[in-house]
């Protein structure tokens, strides 16, 4: 592991900047960046298209260490180029930023009120190409709708499962077990998850470093224990489908946890945009999330 890399995560003032669309959401995000479905006609051209977008992001005057410590990557965004250099070198060179893996392949169908992950057949093949690209750690998302204990417990047990193989191969796994935000019984969906969590946490080896990727919660600070626990190196917050400013309002109510947003960080971006109007967007998206991860 790099130490350097390890550092930087665990200290350094900043958030995670999540652009790991993939599946129906990269057209979405094409669509609300101003590029609709009429202008690709393929699979191939619209990954090109977003990877064009990210580029766009990546190579933004705005986009830097100081405010940034994390991004987080769909896998053909990690094999692919930045200038002469490979995404995450590009990033962590130029940028001084590290680099994460969106590793799941989506969800199942919902069973128990909640959203398993896929199966990852291709997982030790991912952490292997993830390795020599030099990225960090690795992302996964489940999905959790009601406040029933079965379906959060297989949620979290899954979680685990693929975080020991990830921390095997050498990289830190953020778990990400989302709480839906119009979740009717949302903090009790929040006080199970929890729970369940500290009983993994309570015979987890320490030396296996993993991150937590939570809906904020509707109690603050309801997950800042979890910091007790040795082998949690950061805890971080998406953005749920709430806006820049309702997302940074919750967020800031809650210590130690910092943003990994996705929507909320380019929501307010076109392709149209000159590189001016572009860069002035994206640094006031920077600016508010970075506040607010940092209260």
């Amino acid at each position: 592991m790099d130490n350097k890399k390890l550092e930087a995560v665990k200290y350094r003032k900043g958030f995670i900047a999540a652009l790991d669309q993939s599946g129906g959401s990269t057209a979405k995000t094409l669509e609300k960046y101003g590029i609709p479905e009429s202008e690709y006609s393929s699979e191939e051209e619209m990954f090109e298209l977003i990877h064009e977008m990210r580029k766009r992001v990546f190579m933004s005057e705005k986009f830097t260490g100081e405010k940034i410590l994390g991004a987080i990557l769909f896998y053909k965004t990690m094999m692919s180029k930045v200038g002469d250099e490979y995404t995450a070198d590009y990033l962590w060179n130029e940028k001084h930023i590290v680099s994460f893996l969106k590793v799941d392949k989506g969800l199942s169908d919902e069973e128990n009120d909640c959203k398993l992950m896929k199966d990852i057949p291709d997982l030790d093949e991912q952490l292997e190409e993830a390795r020599k690209k030099n990225i960090f750690g690795t992302k996964m998302r489940s999905v959790i709708y009601k406040a029933n204990e079965k379906g959060i417990e297989d949620v979290v047990n899954q979680q685990f499962e693929f975080a020991k193989r990830i921390c095997d191969a050498g990289l830190v796994p953020i778990i990400e077990p989302e709480v839906d935000i119009n979740a009717e019984d949302k903090a009790l969906c929040e006080d199970i998850l929890k729970n369940k969590i500290e009983e993994k946490l309570k015979e987890w080896d320490e030396k296996d470093l993993i991150m937590f990727k939570f809906t904020i919660p509707t109690i603050a600070n309801k997950y800042l224990s979890l910091y007790d626990y040795p082998c949690v190196v950061r805890i971080v917050a998406l953005s749920g489908g709430y806006t820049i400013d309702v997302a940074c309002d919750y967020l800031a109510a809650n210590e130690r946890m910092i943003a990994s947003f996705s929507r909320a960080l380019l929501e307010d971006l076109n392709a149209n945009q000159t590189q001016k109007e572009f860069d002035k967007k994206l640094g006031h998206a920077i600016d508010i999330i970075y506040n607010a991860s940092i209260t």
